[in-house]
């Protein structure tokens, strides 16, 4: 059996009760609160945040598959469930990998043991942050090769070594942590080597290749040669467009010419899945904190990918994520620049057809991340406090969509057709 330092234990115990805390505050109930909000209104609003929700509960089974098979070293029959899910290319509904959540959640117990220990940047005197690791190498030494479990068990170092490195800027990083972190990465890149995507057909290696260049040690042709195989084995996965985006951004490994050209040629490669939604995915989360990028944004093209996106993919997960992130991450980061705040007025009017189109519920926690702008390296000192967060700010932009449908005495309930504007007299759901 897997052996883990009991502080794993702690960990995933704490984020169990952080899971309880956030499902308190937004279970499967009505929203319709007219104290939330800008202004009073003469109607009101209701809206389901279901908990979990379909995108949860999906992510969810799969992930806890990844756990439960960890922790009864059955990785033979892991690699096999992996496979199965790589072969169907099989996702959740707003286009999560099957695979790669079996992988997280195979690795989980390891890596979150090292992010618990590792919270505050200072481990506790004694704490055994190399156990669960080693173990993983110790069950790859005893395994047949397998381009799966390797792949598995350098994902885990690279987490690992993420937890070492912080979210700091570099020169904040202590020389014991980024000796850490290279030496993880070093030794993932290493587990790798022997693999090669175009023999494996993998997207799963194919990732943990892309997720290499986080360490900043790879050319830029090699960055987008790595993420354009990874994309083409996996082009349903946003994830990847995402996080491709993110490493061309001038703020990290990339410039403004790359990223528009590379946002491009992603849209022409990924027409049949997304339509011009390639783009919109690669710009995504360049642009709330880019002036320049979102200067010379091609604005049509982006809001043509928008409707491309929803259109191939209108679950309500997407749906709560486009509208976030119109109208609070664009939305509410304008800056003075002109001639970005301009393009950016433009994708947060989006908000509006998107929501009276589209949306059926509400899931606070995507409002809530929409308010830091997405950003992967936040981290949430109350789950409770912040799905409240974003559950307000949620409403507060649906009464501002709604307001004239409000103050005419108008309520607005948002069924599985979407939202229906009843007269007052109407008697609306309770």
């Amino acid at each position: 059996m897997l052996l883990l330092p009991s502080i794993a234990k702690n960990s995933l115990t704490h984020l169990r009760q952080r899971k309880v805390k956030r499902r308190a505050n937004a279970k499967n109930s009505q929203v319709d609160d007219p104290s939330i909000g800008s202004w009073p209104t003469k109607g009101h609003l209701a809206i389901d945040c279901p908990d979990p929700t379909q995108e949860e509960a999906a992510r969810d089974v799969h992930q806890t598959r990844g756990v439960f098979l960890a922790r009864q070293d059955r990785w033979a029959e892991l690699a096999h469930e992996i496979r199965i899910a790589e072969k169907a290319r099989t996702l959740t509904p707003a286009g999560m990998s099957a695979a790669e959540l079996l992988s997280f959640g195979a690795r989980s117990d390891v890596v979150l043991a090292v992010e618990h220990a590792l919270y505050d940047g200072h481990p506790p005197r004694g704490a055994r942050l190399t156990c669960g690791v080693e173990a993983l190498e110790n069950m790859l030494l005893e395994a047949v090769p397998d381009v799966v479990l390797s792949t598995v068990v350098a994902q885990a170092h690279m987490d690992i070594a993420w937890a070492w490195r912080g979210t700091g800027s570099l020169r904040q990083v202590p020389t014991r942590n980024r000796e850490a972190f290279d030496a993880h990465f070093d030794r993932a890149r290493e587990i790798l080597d022997p693999f090669h995507t175009s023999e494996t057909n993998s997207p799963i290696l194919a990732q943990a290749v892309c997720t290499l260049h986080g360490a900043g040690k790879a050319t830029g042709n090699r960055l987008t040669r790595d993420f354009e195989t990874l994309i083409d084995l996996d082009p349903r996965n946003p994830k990847h467009m995402r996080t491709f985006g993110s490493l061309l951004s001038p703020h990290r490994f990339g410039s403004h010419e790359e990223l528009e050209l590379e946002a491009r040629r992603t849209a022409a490669r990924s027409q049949e899945a997304w339509g011009a939604g390639g783009y919109t995915w690669v710009m995504f989360d360049a642009l709330p904190q880019d002036d320049v990028a979102c200067a010379h944004l091609d604005l049509a093209f982006f809001l043509e990918g928008l409707h491309d996106i929803l259109a191939r993919n209108p679950d309500q997960h997407t749906v709560n994520l486009l509208a976030a992130y119109c109208a609070v991450a664009i939305g509410q980061s304008t800056k003075g620049l002109d001639a970005a705040d301009h393009k950016r007025r433009r994708i947060a009017d989006c908000a509006d057809w998107i929501v009276r189109t589209h949306m059926k519920e509400m899931h606070p926690m995507i409002w809530a991340h929409a308010g830091h702008r997405f950003d992967n390296n936040f981290r949430v000192p109350s789950a409770r406090h912040f799905a409240e967060a974003g559950r307000a700010s949620g409403i507060r932009i649906l009464k501002q969509i709604f307001e004239r449908e409000l103050e005419m005495g108008q309520h607005i309930t948002f069924t599985d057709e979407g939202p229906v504007a009843q007269a007052s007299h109407v008697e609306t759901m309770s």
